[in-house]
């Protein structure tokens, strides 16, 4: 019909009915992915099929996100169809990236024990690189992730199939399937050679510009793997303690770069590796604060540097949000906001900044319109409104909001 979004816009809402994926549009990028997968070969194809499935696990997750049972069980069927099919391709029987999204799909679909048999199978298959590579350590890093989500509480987790899952891929040796115990030889074993691979890792210099792609990746795994490990069979501050020790090392190597140009210092992609390991850091204090009691300081810190130093990474933002809705003064939140959005042209800090205002309206909104009797309090919220109104304003004043569709369209949504 001509002006169907393309994909989704999940910031927006229609009534009761939240934007979702439209038919025109969904057709179209379906029809793109086609053309291409018969145009490309060899590796370029396999990435496609990467980025295809990454696609269907995003519907996946916003049906789940919907609460759209019937939604998630056609959109499952669909989606497991189109993994096993690029899996039966010669080129991809081999490639673990493929096998980790396929796995990953089974466990957003609630299958836990279908999934578990794809990484077992995936792990058994990938042969014996250990920490060397780079892929088994992602896969292995988001086996144990997922594992470590159904605990419960951090005790008796030495136990568990996550501390199994880090210790065999310390080994070097053909992957075995969890039997239910793990030896506390083998954890000490595993906590040495961690040890030993970061070290190595971070003392690294100079390397050539193919490896640093796989460099970086391989080292944010690597310090994934590790921190997980401690946190598993030692505990949060042991964990924090690796992640701390390893962006410490990121940034002085970063800098010592920006000092060289002209010389590859290091690993070429710090920044990116620095992002993704402050990434890390920052959900593990999340996740361990919903399982137990812990200060919310350490990771509010972590998240305003992070930020300052990121501040397009949307993540981040999300992370930021959701722990400013738990307090009560909205001051700092405010003032950190208003900081970022001052020294940086990126427009995450503006979107962040309105969509945080506007949770809070909403909040204030349902108090004051909460039944008492017969009586409904109706003092209308003027001052979040005229603010939010003010942060448009300055948003799309900005060289970067006033080329942002989304931008508008929420503007013109509010004021509707």
């Amino acid at each position: 019909s001509g002006f169907n979004s393309i994909g989704h816009m999940d910031t927006m809402l229609r009534g009761r009915h939240q934007i979702g994926h439209y038919k025109e549009g969904e057709e179209f990028i379906q029809n793109v992915f086609h053309v291409l997968s018969q145009i490309f070969t060899g590796k370029e194809k396999s990435n496609l099929a990467i980025c295809w499935l990454q696609y269907e696990i995003s519907k996946v997750i916003q049906c789940l996100q919907a609460k759209k049972k019937k939604k998630l069980k056609a959109q499952g069927r669909k989606s497991k169809k189109l993994a096993k099919n690029f899996l039966k391709a010669p080129d991809n029987r081999n490639n673990l990236s493929l096998w980790k999204l396929y796995a990953y799909l089974e466990w957003l679909l609630g299958n836990t024990d279908d999934s578990r048999k794809v990484f077992d199978t995936a792990l058994c298959t990938a042969g014996t690189g250990g920490l060397k590579s780079a892929q088994l350590c992602s896969l292995s890093l988001l086996y144990a992730q997922l594992e470590v989500e159904l605990l419960e509480s951090i005790e008796g987790a030495v136990m568990s199939r996550a501390v199994h899952i880090l210790t065999k891929l310390t080994e070097n040796g053909p992957y075995v399937p969890y039997s239910g115990q793990v030896l506390p030889v083998n954890v000490l074993k595993a906590r040495k050679t961690y040890e030993h691979a970061l070290q190595d890792y971070l003392s690294k210099t100079a390397v050539s510009d193919q490896d640093q792609v796989n460099d970086t990746d391989q080292l944010v795994n690597l310090v994934g793997c590790y921190a997980l490990f401690q946190y598993l069979t030692v505990g949060i501050d042991a964990a924090v303690l690796i992640y701390t020790q390893a962006s410490e090392k990121l940034e002085v190597s970063a800098s010592q770069k920006c000092e060289n140009t002209g010389e590859n210092f290091g690993i070429l992609n710090f920044p990116t590796a620095l992002e993704a390991v402050t990434l890390l850091h920052t959900n593990l204090l999340r996740f361990h604060m919903k399982i137990s009691v812990y200060p919310l300081n350490p990771l509010r810190e972590a998240l305003t540097e992070a930020l300052k130093r990121y501040p397009s990474n949307q993540s981040l933002w999300r992370s930021y949000i959701h722990i400013q809705r738990k307090s009560h003064s909205a001051s700092k939140a405010r003032r950190f906001f208003d900081s970022v959005t001052r020294s940086t042209n990126s427009l995450e800090p503006w979107l962040f900044a309105i969509q945080a205002e506007q949770m809070r309206k909403k909040l204030t909104e349902k108090v004051q319109r909460a039944d008492v009797g017969e009586i409904h309090c109706t003092i209308p919220e003027t001052g979040l409104t005229n603010r939010i109104v003010a942060l448009f304003e300055h948003a799309v004043q900005s060289e970067n909001g006033t080329h942002c569709p989304l931008l508008w369209r929420m503007y013109l949504n509010f004021m509707v």
